[in-house]
């Protein structure tokens, strides 16, 4: 596709500085800009960019202007950050939708499919499994029995969704995850582990988006629960009759262990590990790489294993960095005291 900077401006109601009929072909890193393309500054330390960048035009924040004269074309918004993105999403409609079901998927003719679906090859639906209005099911994808799933989804390739498990609408599945594998449930016998039978589901709520190779474990009895607005990174392991609340970030190694229950608006750092049978307030920061064992309140920030307050955790870690010093200090200090006390 090619646009112009004045068509650009007019998506996104930016302000022209330079040539306006200045054409589009494709979008680069500010870093890494070439000539016809696009890019966005929305930050100071990337500003010197607007100098030496070789990008055509560039969308930046009013804010990061000064009296110069610039050579790249510059869109001026409030906010590059934000207006990019409104472009990216843009682009992507204009790009457009699959519809239709290819050769070689296999859906049972009890199940029931919405209108300008699309499913792919080697897809599998199954009996009484229900596909809302707009979903795109890629290639590789496996849909079990009873399974929902909502409008305008989209489950990427080779996404396994078990028995009777509930997707609302507007949902993103990227690619090989599990949403409803057994629970890990074992009971210790004198023979051995003996396996408890999972018997609820996952009920993934509106608007959630899963990276890819997660593990959503289905419930032993009831529904494990992603709530409406969370979004899930890659490699990230959800247990049984987990309960996440609504607007959560979780990064990516992430474990969240059984029963747990997570209110709304958390941010969960990058291999982060929770028990289980405990619960997690409203707002509150975890540090990448913390171990959580024990409840936590509202708008607390943790770091470290286990995980400590924020503030405290960097307290502390100032006297461990400075330990060795220490101990030799005391070691002195004690030396010192026994030889005043032969004396």
């Amino acid at each position: 596709m090619e646009f112009t900077a004045s068509q650009i401006a007019s998506f996104i109601d930016g302000k022209i500085i330079g040539d306006e009929n200045a054409l589009i072909t494709g979008v680069s890193p500010i870093e890494n800009g070439e000539s016809g393309h696009l890019s966005f500054i929305a930050q100071d330390r990337f500003s010197h960019f607007l100098d030496t960048s070789k990008c055509s035009v560039i969308i930046v924040s009013e804010k990061l202007l000064n009296e110069n004269n610039y050579i790249p074309t510059l869109i001026v918004v409030k906010d590059a950050y934000l207006s990019f993105q409104v472009l990216m999403n843009l682009y992507q409609e204009m790009r457009g939708r699959k519809e239709g079901i290819e050769d070689g998927s296999s859906i049972h003719d009890s199940a029931v499919i919405g209108d300008q679906v699309y499913i792919g090859a080697f897809t599998y639906v199954s009996e009484k499994a229900k596909i809302g209005d707009g979903s795109q099911i890629y290639p590789h994808v496996y849909i079990g029995k009873g399974v929902k799933i909502g409008k305008n989804c989209k489950i990427d390739s080779g996404a396994r969704i078990y028995d009777y498990c509930i997707i609302g609408d507007n949902c993103v599945i990227h690619s090989n995850t599990v949403v409803g594998g057994d629970g890990f449930g074992f009971q210790p016998t004198a023979e051995g582990f003996k396996k408890i039978p999972q018997l609820g589901n996952v009920i993934i709520e509106d608007d959630v988006e899963i990276g890819s190779n997660c593990s959503i474990d289905r419930a032993t009895i009831g529904s494990t629960i992603i709530g409406k607005g969370t979004k899930i990174d890659n490699l990230i392991q959800i247990a049984h009759n987990v309960k996440i609340g609504q607007n959560n970030v979780i990064a990516a190694q992430a474990g969240i262990a059984g029963s747990t229950t997570i209110g709304d608006w958390n941010q969960i750092g990058g291999q982060v590990g929770v028990v289980g049978h405990i619960k997690i307030g409203n707002q509150v920061k975890i540090q990448a790489q913390s171990g959580v064992n024990s409840s936590v309140n509202d708008r607390e920030t943790l770091y470290g294993s286990p995980a400590i307050s924020y503030n405290d955790y960097l307290r502390s870690y100032v006297h461990f960095r400075n330990l060795p010093g220490i101990v030799n200090r005391i070691n002195n200090l004690e030396n010192n005291s026994k030889d005043h006390t032969n004396e």
